[in-house]
């Protein structure tokens, strides 16, 4: 791939190639994660440029949210052709950027495809609230105006797809700023949509952090949309409030999986572990914590540390790889500090346990136990292929600290399914699965409590965030029936 990536940049992308950069805003390097090596530069964004493609958001905006709601159903469903249509390419460059196996960036980009499908099928709601003699009262969804999108980095096309599509079927403009990680996806996905969308609806803008609050606390948007670590999600909450800009927040998750008595423990093993190891980790809603009965969790741990020791970790280019690396530098060293204290405190490595020697930011499958209360590795997220299990005694004391988290993104039960439904209201979190853990769906509202979030997305519920409430209220002169009744 060359060292430039300016053929990825357009006008119409909100990139124009060659953009001079200043200061924090100039060239963007990106590496390869299995590599350690810089292998692509991006342009970035200089402050003017994006006040322009904001400016342009902003002028499309009227015509966009006039355009009628059929229309921009079409203008979706031409989106999912146009990325269906460069599922390879963008996948290797996914792969490239982000790490993870080529045939799961392959089904990233599908899904991604198919997110807008999707989410073209659904519908704003309109609804007459009173119909009375003297008064009619209706009450319909309207668009904000410019949205910020703001994606992460370990699913950097879907995740940036979950944003826009329902952005764009409410009559919402987006500009959309990928991870500093990962954006050449987004700059390729950028051309892609820009060749298809009318112009100024959909943009994408290149940088760092530093752009991204210029981006955030500028008067065109009107919403932002980030998904991401809860402090960028708090900053972004006090820079929005400063314009009452409203915002949706899907923010970081500590899940735990809670193993019930009498669970057949090496039955649940493979499917507890491949909730932990999605995208070696990296995934707001894996399973970041276990928790097993006394009785039986050493068992548990032995088997999910079997499967850890004979994971691939690899180059996601190489077909053979399972997992690939940490996204970047700073990822690896977070997950081996959080290791490395558990193991200072008295923790016991059953497999894995430190980044793998060579290029890359390698770390692979781990499995802890033993771990001493008050633990970084229980009460933070790590983000990383690190399953720490941990015994319990009662499902009292198992709740206390399933709850003792400032998170509360999802939460799982493992074992009899009546017993799980009866313990269902325990967790305080927004999702509750029931032996499965992650599982997400177009049509199911998705979104955290406390600290993991605020709003929700997916489905009808995640595209009202992208509206407001207009109410119509119309004083009626009396209806000629009951006029003539009146006056008879």
């Amino acid at each position: 791939m060359s060292s430039s990536v300016d053929q990825l940049a357009s006008p119409r992308a909100g990139l124009p190639p060659g953009a001079p950069g200043s200061v924090r805003y100039g060239p963007n390097p990106v590496e390869n994660p299995a590599l350690g090596k810089v292998f692509a530069e991006t342009p970035g964004c200089t402050p003017e440029r994006l006040d322009d493609v904001l400016d342009d958001a902003a002028r499309a905006f009227p015509g966009w949210a006039a355009t009628p709601l059929a229309e921009r159903r079409e203008w979706l469903h031409s989106c999912h052709r146009a990325l269906l249509g460069a599922v390879d390419p963008m996948a290797e460059l996914l792969t490239r950027e982000q790490g993870k196996p080529l045939k799961h960036a392959r089904a990233e980009v599908r899904l991604a495809a198919d997110w807008f499908a999707r989410t073209a099928e659904l519908g704003l709601t309109q609804e007459r609230l009173v119909d009375e003699t003297d008064a009619r009262i209706d009450l319909e969804r309207v668009p904000h105006g410019v949205v910020a999108a703001i994606a992460p980095s370990n699913y950097p096309v879907l995740l940036a797809v979950c944003k826009i599509a329902p952005a764009l079927l409410a009559g919402n403009t987006v500009v959309l700023k990928p991870s500093p990680d990962t954006p050449l996806s987004s700059l390729m996905m950028g051309r892609i949509l820009g060749d298809v969308l009318p112009a100024g609806t959909f943009a994408v803008v290149d940088g760092d952090v530093e752009l991204g609050a210029r981006l955030t606390v500028h008067p065109a948007v009107r919403l932002v949309s980030f998904t991401g670590s809860v402090g960028a999600g708090r900053a972004i909450a006090r820079q929005a409030a400063a314009d009452l800009k409203r915002v949706v927040l899907e923010l970081g998750g500590n899940d735990p999986a809670v193993v019930l008595p009498g669970t057949d423990v090496l039955s649940v093993a493979p499917d507890l572990f491949a909730a932990a190891m999605t995208n070696s980790g990296q995934f707001c809603a894996a399973v970041k914590r276990v928790y097993a009965p006394r009785a039986t969790y050493r068992r548990l741990a032995e088997a999910l540390a079997e499967k850890a020791r004979t994971a691939i970790v690899g180059d996601g280019l190489d077909p053979a790889t399972e997992y690939g690396p940490l996204v970047s530098r700073a990822q690896l060293h977070h997950v081996a500090g959080l290791v490395d204290d558990a193991v200072a405190a008295g923790a016991d490595v059953l497999a894995g346990g430190g980044p793998l020697d060579g290029p890359g930011h390698f770390y692979p499958p781990t499995v802890v136990t033993d771990l001493p209360p008050g633990s970084r590795l229980e009460e933070e997220e790590q983000f990383g292929p690190v399953i720490p299990v941990i015994p319990y005694d009662d499902v009292d004391q198992v709740f206390a600290q399933v709850n003792a988290s400032t998170y509360g993104l999802g939460c799982s039960l493992w074992g009899d399914e009546e017993r799980a439904r009866e313990l269902a209201g325990r967790p305080q979190c927004g999702t509750v699965w029931i032996n499965t853990h992650g599982a997400l769906r177009h049509d199911v509202p998705f979104g955290g409590h406390r600290h993991s979030g605020i709003g929700v997305e997916y489905g009808a519920w995640g595209l009202n965030e992208y509206t407001q409430l207009k109410v119509h209220h119309s004083a009626l002169r009396l209806r000629p029936r009951q006029a003539d009744r009146e006056t008879s």
